[in-house]
């Protein structure tokens, strides 16, 4: 039997490494951005065309490279951020796997240019699919530019998963404000098909946040700060007033690399105790700073997790810091246990001296304010002459005279009802049919029903709006702002009406019908939510992405207690939908038990 087992060649298996380091676009962001950092540049620009898929070029102002350290780092676990193992328990950098170019320049058109502030001349490089096709010396600037060029060009297969512009800009979008949040003293710039999108100049922690988010951003922000042995924590959490119904403003820094933990953010949201609405979440920008001898960075292939040494210890830090402040700031009910002296006797009072003298209490045993009430009522010049029969003797009469007729116009006035549907746990509406009982899941119900409604009145029918006497203007990030600018005329369709769009704000002027003003914000949080969710690039998507998002808000919330009326009009809604059986996001709405279903739960 021949041998089987072979060695891959090198541009094959930098195509199996690329699938773990690029999964997308906006991964190929977030390891150019770092490279930079780490070359020390005061200045970046990333420019992008169509979503990163024919091109994301990054441009840094860094101490650059050679001839030679160019060359090498296309090749595979070349890196010059650590030279032993024992260096991944010791990282001060981003990139140091060594596995990103030669991942990159594996799938896409690579053209390198860079150059150190000595040299005379800097050095060209252009690869595609890990193949050098040419190295030259050119005249340019300090620094180094890296674009990449079609991107996944000879492996259609992953390039045919990449999700819609929007939503791949989306991701790319994420990964950049991580990193120019971790960088407040590098200023960025992001172009996005030759349009700005950011442009973020030097600051403190707080400038970049609002630069990022938006000028109201700033009066939701109360500071962070505590210094201990183990941990460094600063940055800002948002006031409960402004939290959210979707987690997008949740920021960990770890030693300026952006992290994700469930556990940290466990802590944060303890902090918060009984001070956010229920189903919404804080807002928070926090940097932790600590030794970095104590976590292990090297556990997951995009670095967003890490392995703390002291988890416990870290939870209980962070979950007080932030209590203190939220009271601080007075943002949080706090007992103060220091004396105020505006509280303090006027005088020092002592039991043995005279300094002062106790009132006495007085009362008058022969106090009847009723009797001082009835010799008033005397003196009134007109009054009646009071019925000596009390009210009970009049009804007592009343039964005796005419007990038999009295019997006989209750029983006339009984009305006898049977009731066709209950309210279970205000959560489920029971129904009784001619095979048994059918179960109908309240919210899940009503989404079907608003659904079909929306997605009518947007695509088929003409979609009624109703006029605000004073338009709303509402506050969202610029990312946000341009989102809905472009699905203003899907949601024009629908029955909104826009008047102003500014960089962070946009103001409305009229709603649809069957939504309240109340309700403006909150609706256009959730379809930002859910677009950015995987959502297909197709024009009849967002009309239906739309009216599931409008449905998922408006509907009836579990715990909602509905009338014997409401819960028959919700039936009736349910049975004339097109298709009662599942909800818009693919739940059963109701489940139907015949008479010898619930027979056979009791044996019989």
């Amino acid at each position: 039997m021949s041998d089987i087992i072979q060695l891959l060649p090198d541009h094959v298996a930098n195509q199996i490494a690329a699938g773990e380091v690029v999964q997308r676009p906006a991964s190929v962001v977030k390891e150019l951005l770092e490279n930079a950092i780490d070359a020390g540049a005061e200045s970046i620009k990333l420019l992008l065309k169509d979503a990163g898929k024919t091109l994301i070029q990054v441009i840094d102002d860094g101490k650059g490279m050679s001839a030679t350290d160019a060359r090498m780092s296309f090749e595979r676990h070349a890196t010059s951020k650590i030279q032993k193992a024992e260096d991944l328990f010791n990282l001060c950098t981003k990139g140091f796997r060594g596995e990103a170019l030669a991942s990159i320049a594996a799938i896409a058109h690579v053209e390198l240019k860079t150059k150190e502030e000595h040299q005379e001349l800097g050095t060209c490089i252009k690869i595609e699919g890990s193949k050098v096709i040419s190295q030259d010396f050119i005249n340019s600037a300090k620094g180094t530019s890296l674009a990449v060029k079609n991107l996944f060009y000879n492996i259609p297969a992953r390039r045919n998963f990449l999700k819609s512009d929007t939503v791949e800009t989306r991701h790319i979008v994420d990964e950049f404000q991580r990193v120019a949040l971790a960088h407040p003293n590098i200023s960025f710039l992001l172009h996005h098909n030759n349009n700005e999108v950011y442009h973020l100049r030097t600051g403190n922690l707080r400038q970049r946040i609002v630069a990022v988010f938006g000028s109201k951003m700033n009066e939701k922000l109360v500071p962070i700060k505590e210094q201990t042995d183990i941990l460094t924590i600063e940055g800002f959490v948002a006031k409960p007033e402004f939290s959210k119904r979707k987690r997008g403003e949740q920021f960990f820094f770890v030693n300026d690399r952006f992290i994700k933990s469930s556990y940290l953010n466990h802590a944060v949201v303890n902090a918060f105790d009984s001070l956010l609405e229920q189903g919404t979440h804080p807002s928070y920008f926090l940097y932790l700073t600590v030794p970095a001898n104590t976590i292990d960075i090297n556990i997951h292939p995009t670095k967003t997790e890490i392995k703390f040494d002291n988890e416990k210890a870290l939870y209980a830090m962070l979950r007080a810091t932030v209590k203190h402040s939220l009271g601080q700031y007075n943002v949080a009910p706090v007992l103060d246990f220091n004396r105020d002296s505006e509280l303090d006797t006027p005088y020092h009072y002592n039991k043995n001296t005279n300094s002062g003298t106790t009132p006495k209490i007085t009362v008058d045993p022969d106090f009847n304010p009723f009797k001082e009430a009835k010799q008033k009522e005397i003196s009134f010049p007109y009054r009646r002459e009071q019925n000596t029969q009390s009210w009970e003797s009049l009804y007592t009469s009343v039964a005796i005279a005419d007990g038999q007729k009295q019997e006989e116009l209750f029983e006339s006035e009984k009305e006898i009802k049977t009731q066709k549907t209950f309210q279970i746990q205000r959560k489920y509406v029971m129904s009784l049919i001619k095979s048994g009982v059918v179960l109908i899941n309240q919210s899940l119900a009503h989404q079907r029903v608003l659904y079909e409604e929306f997605l009518e009145s947007i695509t088929v029918k003409e979609a009624n709006s109703q006029q605000l006497l004073f338009p709303v203007k509402i506050s969202f990030s610029s990312q946000e702002i341009e989102m809905i600018y472009t699905i203003k005329s899907e949601l024009e369709n629908a029955g909104f009406s826009f008047d102003v769009f500014t960089k962070e704000s946009v103001t409305i002027k009229g709603i649809p019908v069957s939504v309240t003003e109340s309700k403006i914000t909150i609706i256009l949080e959730e379809l930002l939510n859910d677009i950015n969710l995987e959502v297909p690039d197709k024009s009849f998507s967002h009309f239906d992405v739309m009216a599931k998002s409008f449905a998922k808000t408006l509907s009836i919330k579990t715990g909602t207690q509905l009338s014997e009326k409401e819960q028959e009009s919700l039936v009736n809604n349910l049975f004339s939908c097109k298709d009662p059986n599942i909800s818009p996001f693919g739940k059963p709405t109701f489940k139907t038990f015949t008479l010898s279903e619930i027979d056979n739960l009791f044996n019989l």
